[in-house]
Protein backbone atom coordinates (compact mmCIF):
# COMPACT_ATOMS: atom_id res chain seq x y z
CA UNK A 1 0.00 0.00 0.00
CA UNK A 2 1.45 3.30 -1.07
CA UNK A 3 1.11 6.19 1.32
CA UNK A 4 -0.02 9.47 -0.22
CA UNK A 5 0.07 12.89 1.37
CA UNK A 6 -3.13 14.81 0.82
CA UNK A 7 -3.68 18.35 2.00
CA UNK A 8 -6.89 19.41 3.67
CA UNK A 9 -8.42 19.81 7.06
CA UNK A 10 -8.56 16.82 9.36
CA UNK A 11 -11.67 17.79 11.29
CA UNK A 12 -14.03 15.29 12.84
CA UNK A 13 -16.53 15.85 10.01
CA UNK A 14 -13.86 15.08 7.43
CA UNK A 15 -12.81 11.90 9.21
CA UNK A 16 -16.41 10.72 9.62
CA UNK A 17 -17.16 11.28 5.95
CA UNK A 18 -13.98 9.47 4.96
CA UNK A 19 -14.88 6.58 7.28
CA UNK A 20 -18.30 6.24 5.64
CA UNK A 21 -16.43 5.45 2.44
CA UNK A 22 -15.56 1.98 3.72
CA UNK A 23 -19.05 1.05 4.92
CA UNK A 24 -20.69 -0.45 1.86
CA UNK A 25 -23.30 1.59 0.05
CA UNK A 26 -22.65 4.48 2.45
CA UNK A 27 -19.62 5.28 0.26
CA UNK A 28 -22.07 7.26 -1.87
CA UNK A 29 -22.68 9.80 0.94
CA UNK A 30 -19.19 11.37 0.84
CA UNK A 31 -19.24 11.31 -2.95
CA UNK A 32 -22.41 13.40 -2.94
CA UNK A 33 -21.93 15.57 0.15
CA UNK A 34 -18.27 16.56 0.00
CA UNK A 35 -16.81 16.89 -3.48
CA UNK A 36 -14.24 19.53 -2.57
CA UNK A 37 -12.11 17.75 0.05
CA UNK A 38 -9.35 15.75 -1.63
CA UNK A 39 -8.84 13.48 1.42
CA UNK A 40 -12.52 12.50 1.57
CA UNK A 41 -12.75 11.99 -2.20
CA UNK A 42 -9.66 9.73 -2.19
CA UNK A 43 -11.25 7.43 0.38
CA UNK A 44 -14.71 7.67 -1.20
CA UNK A 45 -13.37 6.48 -4.57
CA UNK A 46 -11.60 3.52 -3.00
CA UNK A 47 -14.73 2.70 -1.01
CA UNK A 48 -16.81 2.87 -4.18
CA UNK A 49 -14.52 0.34 -5.90
CA UNK A 50 -14.83 -1.97 -2.87
CA UNK A 51 -18.62 -1.64 -2.90
CA UNK A 52 -18.85 -2.41 -6.62
CA UNK A 53 -16.61 -5.42 -6.06
CA UNK A 54 -18.97 -6.58 -3.29
CA UNK A 55 -22.01 -6.25 -5.54
CA UNK A 56 -20.27 -8.23 -8.27
CA UNK A 57 -19.34 -10.89 -5.70
CA UNK A 58 -23.00 -11.24 -4.74
CA UNK A 59 -23.96 -11.73 -8.37
CA UNK A 60 -21.14 -14.26 -8.58
CA UNK A 61 -23.12 -16.49 -6.24
CA UNK A 62 -25.34 -17.37 -9.21
CA UNK A 63 -22.40 -18.99 -11.01
CA UNK A 64 -22.38 -22.73 -10.22
CA UNK A 65 -19.39 -24.21 -8.36
CA UNK A 66 -16.93 -21.29 -8.47
CA UNK A 67 -19.43 -18.59 -7.51
CA UNK A 68 -19.47 -19.41 -3.81
CA UNK A 69 -15.67 -19.59 -3.70
CA UNK A 70 -15.38 -16.22 -5.49
CA UNK A 71 -17.87 -14.71 -3.05
CA UNK A 72 -16.09 -16.07 0.03
CA UNK A 73 -12.65 -14.88 -1.05
CA UNK A 74 -14.04 -11.52 -2.14
CA UNK A 75 -15.89 -11.01 1.15
CA UNK A 76 -12.72 -11.65 3.15
CA UNK A 77 -10.62 -9.34 0.99
CA UNK A 78 -13.24 -6.58 1.01
CA UNK A 79 -13.46 -6.77 4.79
CA UNK A 80 -9.67 -6.63 5.12
CA UNK A 81 -9.39 -3.65 2.75
CA UNK A 82 -12.25 -1.88 4.53
CA UNK A 83 -10.59 -2.31 7.93
CA UNK A 84 -7.29 -1.07 6.48
CA UNK A 85 -9.14 1.90 5.00
CA UNK A 86 -10.76 2.75 8.33
CA UNK A 87 -7.37 2.56 10.03
CA UNK A 88 -5.94 4.78 7.30
CA UNK A 89 -8.62 7.39 7.96
CA UNK A 90 -8.08 7.26 11.72
CA UNK A 91 -4.35 7.84 11.19
CA UNK A 92 -5.17 10.60 8.65
CA UNK A 93 -3.24 8.78 5.94
CA UNK A 94 -4.13 8.02 2.33
CA UNK A 95 -3.02 4.47 1.71
CA UNK A 96 -3.47 3.56 -1.92
CA UNK A 97 -4.51 -0.09 -2.06
CA UNK A 98 -2.96 -2.36 -4.71
CA UNK A 99 -5.11 -2.51 -7.88
CA UNK A 100 -8.09 -0.94 -6.08
CA UNK A 101 -6.28 2.39 -5.79
CA UNK A 102 -5.47 2.55 -9.50
CA UNK A 103 -9.07 1.75 -10.41
CA UNK A 104 -10.25 4.40 -7.96
CA UNK A 105 -7.92 6.97 -9.53
CA UNK A 106 -9.58 6.43 -12.88
CA UNK A 107 -13.03 7.32 -11.48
Amino acid sequence: MANRTLEGDRSLRTKLLAMLSYMGVLCLVPLIVNKTNEFVMFHARQGLVLWIWGVLAIFGLYVPVVGSLFFSVSALLIMAFSLAGLLSVLLTKAWKFPMIGSWADSL
